[in-house]
């Protein structure tokens, strides 16, 4: 942990370095030493080319076996088919080449974090240089606004204030300090308050640091090795589709080897037979099935922008749908990140502050007492005490880059957030510190630092009567009060008094509250020495303020429905482990008999006892990024499928790590995007919810695709083979069985793939990671229509036969239309494996409507327009014929549905009778 560097004074870190504290390294040195350490920077990976990329996306088995295809159909002089067949390849392999090479760019994102330059003392002048030009041993400067540009030993600070929470998960900024650290063991990064870390904020005051880690051997560097050490696995639904698909391919390719050998041996032209047994592996292999996926995939995805959901890699949506744990960092995602004061106290009135975050409206309820003296005395202090500044998004001296990223009207902070909380808080009371400022004017600031642990201001008003006001750590400012109010009365400040303001204090402090304490103090007239001896004597106790970063509305919600979803919630932060505790309590995340895991604990466990134990643990706190991948991957190592949501550059290993990770749109790091699946760009935790909804949705709707698809490709070959079996004429021709594969396996299917999600799909239990895709009777499904279809086949064929004395031509038109139709009839069967279409609605999906009438009407044209006829071999069917065509192919979807239809209601009536 950071070098044991926060364990040494900072004159022992100096000499250790062999550098100088005045005039810190000269140009010789510096460059040794870059030459010994090398630049400042983050390393990556060999990368590999992008045509090698692009071409590792034709290894795939099933991509070999449709190229092969694709060869077969330009052979068969079938280049409609060849062109499909070769254009499905080619955005596979473009979807996938796209995938990879955007998550290549995790890395680059983190080296971006560095800052561009770094104030040096090199030779003892203050210099600035590019920051990827630092070494160790060198002296830099901080100041606010700066990005730390390396790891710091701090040597001198000045109120000291550093954002972290990109790293270490803290809400708020941490203060520094330059003292050394007594510690027996290795302590917490969030702990460590001596030193500062790269690619972390300076929000306010100065230091002076001596740099001790540098490119990959930074904290920061470590984060990109684990990102780097991370491979990318396939999502449940890719290895079950990998599996069938080779399965699959095996099988049809056996039936159509059978079909043509039985044939030759049956007396028909071998080469007739050479391009049947063809074409009609092309037609069975589901080639269309990974284009369909991956349609469906996107189209979810589309959906799922309009609910704030942005999917990176396509099956990440379809992954979430089956996550079993979500894994959430606190601060920014189920917290909204904002330091929110929730209640006030004075010696005569408890007070609960409504409201959300920096919006200025909300209510004071007051559970005790009324409105007196010292309640607006505090309102008052907490406004001028304040060096922060309250601004509307769209006016912010930020500038353009606020305008881009908040909201019209939506208010934000520029300065402290404990600060600016405490602002919020005066202006809900319509109190505004520009405009007390026209009345009063400030003399003096005696400004807080990690010693005085206290702020105070002098203000003298127009007619020259001066106030101190004063905020900070309640037992220091008790220590300064010699009164207090208590329902608008000046009182002495007794030690039963001080005893129940410290209790109070406590009580908020157990809830996870930041507690400051106000105070004021009227100067004597004359007095003009506005020291801090002077000034900070006699004040007067005004009452407490107590914030904390509260939880999202919506992520309770959000938490509840996951639970009743069968997802387990997993709250990991870097937070202090009380806020933790009553955070996750506040969410429901925390049971009563659960306990609260810190970093330290989870250190002392081994491997094994976190294996043991991960499953009953909901809440962790104060831990660091290593800890955070630790828990990623006990989770997946007993079985379940991990979600982990994050924002901050600590988050971006166990992000990668997760089967899916999910990056925060608004506040996320560029490194947790690049390294996730998915991101939310409203930053709100149930729009997780509605990625689970979809996700499940895009599975059911796989598997009625998969069903429809395999469904009719069974019965294409059954038709095929059967016939050979019993000596008929061969049903179909070659022509037909290809444009059958166009007609009927594409559309149809794909409109499957954006069917409505069942209404009751967040009620079911997340399948299991292990599940086949063919569970749940699919599989028999699967073959029962597929015998019914080819048995409806032959029937119309032998019928046809029969009818035209053995006109060929005429049967072989009624078993083409037979089996197209009855696909176009079954595939709304397939929209439900338990509801009816009536249930469900006719209309409810206009796409496969629309998609139906399309095949149906391409199928008739090659019926009925005499161009085609010669090329399908196929001859105009009369009345009769189609009465016979229809009768076959309609009456089994039909006795399906009605069946569907009856049997919950039958259910229910039987149910009822036997009560």
């Amino acid at each position: 942990m950071a070098g044991r560097w926060y364990k040494m004074t900072g004159q022992e870190v100096v000499d250790k370095l062999d550098s100088d504290l005045e005039k810190g390294l000269d140009g010789h040195e510096s460059k040794a030493r870059q030459r010994h350490f090398g630049i400042n920077q983050l390393a990556a990976n060999k990368k590999t080319p992008a045509w090698l990329m692009f071409l590792d996306q034709f290894k795939d088995f099933m991509v070999l076996v449709l190229i092969a295809a694709t060869i077969v159909s330009g052979f068969l002089q079938e280049w409609a088919d060849a062109i499909t067949i070769m254009i499905i390849v080619i955005l596979n392999a473009v979807f996938g080449f796209v995938q990879e090479f955007r998550a290549e760019k995790s890395l680059e994102a983190l080296k971006q974090m560095a800052a561009p330059e770094a104030k040096v003392i090199r030779g003892g002048r203050e210099i600035k240089i590019p920051a990827v030009d630092l070494v160790p041993g060198d002296i830099v400067i901080l100041e606010a606004g700066d990005k730390v540009p390396a790891d710091l030993r701090l040597l001198e600070t000045i109120n000291l204030n550093i954002e972290e929470s990109a790293l270490t998960g803290e809400s708020i900024p941490v203060k520094k300090q330059s003292e050394k650290i007594e510690a027996s063991g290795n302590i917490n990064l969030g702990d460590t308050v001596n030193m500062a870390y790269m690619g972390t904020t300076v929000t306010r005051g100065r230091a002076k640091g001596i740099v001790v880690a540098t490119g990959m051997a930074t904290e920061m560097g470590h984060i990109a090795g684990m990102i780097q050490g991370i491979t990318q696995e396939q999502t449940p639904l890719q290895r079950r589709l990998a599996q069938m698909g080779k399965v699959l391919v095996a099988f049809c390719l056996l039936v159509c080897a059978l079909v043509v050998v039985l044939g030759v041996l049956r007396g028909e032209p071998a080469y007739n037979m050479f391009l049947v047994g063809v074409s009609l592996a092309v037609a069975a292999i589901p080639e269309g099935l990974p284009a369909i996926v991956t349609i469906s995939l996107a189209i979810g995805v589309q959906r799922m922008i309009k609910r704030n959901a942005i999917v990176r890699r396509l099956p990440a949506v379809e992954t979430l749908g089956c996550a079993t744990v979500i894994c959430s960092d606190k601060t920014g995602t189920l917290t909204q990140n904002k330091m929110t004061v929730r209640r006030l106290i004075t010696m005569g009135s408890d007070v609960d502050v409504s409201g959300e975050g920096y919006d200025t409206k909300g209510d004071f309820i007051f559970n005790k007492g009324s409105e007196q003296k010292e309640f607006h005395l505090l309102l008052k202090t907490a406004a001028l005490c304040n060096n922060s500044s309250l601004v509307k998004g769209d006016i912010s001296i930020g500038g353009l880059l606020r305008r881009l990223t908040k909201k019209q009207g939506e208010w934000s902070i520029n300065g402290d957030p404990t600060e600016g909380a405490l602002l919020v808080l005066a202006a809900k009371a319509g109190l505004w510190r520009q405009n007390l400022e026209q009345k009063e004017e400030r003399l003096v600031e005696l400004p807080f630092d990690s010693d005085r642990k206290r702020m105070t201001v002098v203000y003298s008003d127009k007619k020259g009567r001066r106030t101190a006001y004063m905020k900070g750590a309640p037992d220091v400012v008790l220590g300064l009060c010699s009164h207090y109010y208590e329902m608008g009365e000046l009182r002495p400040l007794t030690a039963l008094a001080r005893e129940n303001i410290l209790r109070q204090n406590a009580v908020m402090a157990d809830d996870a509250m930041r507690v400051l304490a106000m105070a004021v103090r009227e100067l004597p007239a004359g007095i003009k020495d506005l020291s801090e001896d002077k000034v900070e004597q006699q004040f007067v106790f005004v009452g407490l303020a107590g914030m904390i970063d509260p939880p999202r509305p919506e992520a309770v919600q959000a938490v509840y429905t996951c639970k009743r979803a069968g997802i387990k919630t997993v709250m990991i932060t870097g937070d202090h482990q009380l806020t933790a505790r009553a955070i996750g309590a506040e969410l429901g995340i925390l049971r009563s008999n659960t306990e609260v895991l810190t970093g330290a604990q989870l250190d002392s466990m081994d491997d094994k006892t976190l294996h043991r134990q991960v499953e009953k643990i909901s809440v962790y706190a104060r831990v660091s990024p290593k800890h955070k991948l630790r828990i990623v991957k006990a989770l997946k190592n007993k079985g379940h499928v991990v979600a982990m949501t994050g924002d901050g550059v600590n988050d971006a290993p166990a992000v990668k790590e997760a089967d899916i990770g999910i990056a925060m749109g608004k506040t996320g790091t560029d490194v947790t995007k690049e390294a996730s699946s998915m991101v939310l760009a409203d930053d709100n935790f149930k729009t997780i919810v509605a990625a689970v909804e979809e996700g499940r949705g895009i599975y059911d709707n796989t598997r009625k695709f998969i069903r429809y698809l395999l469904s009719c490709n069974v019965g294409e070959v059954l038709v095929m083979f059967l016939a050979v079996l019993a000596g008929m004429p061969l049903p179909l021709v070659a022509i037909q069985i290809l444009w059958m594969n166009l007609v009927t396996d594409g559309l149809p299917a794909m409109a499957l793939g954006v069917d409505n999600v069942d209404k009751d799909i967040m009620n079911r239990p997340p399948r299991h990671p292990q599940e086949s895709v063919f569970a749940h009777r699919l599989g028999w499904r699967i073959i029962r229509a597929g015998v019914v279809i080819a048995l409806g086949t032959l029937a119309a064929f032998w019928i046809g036969l029969n009818w035209s004395g053995g006109d060929e031509n005429l049967a072989r038109t009624m078993a083409f239309n037979t089996l197209v139709f009855y696909q176009l009839f079954y595939v709304f069967v397939c929209r439900s494996e338990h509801r009816s279409v009536i249930d469900i609605g006719l209309f409810s999906n206009p796409y496969l409507l629309m998609a139906v009438s399309t095949s149906a009407l391409l199928q008739l044209m090659v019926v009925y327009v005499p161009f085609f006829q010669p090329i399908f071999k196929t001859v105009p069917l009369e009345l009769t014929h189609w009465m016979v065509v229809l009768i076959i192919s309609f009456t089994p979807p039909f006795v399906a549905t009605i069946g569907k239809y009856l049997k919950p209601r039958l259910a229910r009536h039987l149910s009822y009778v036997r009560v």
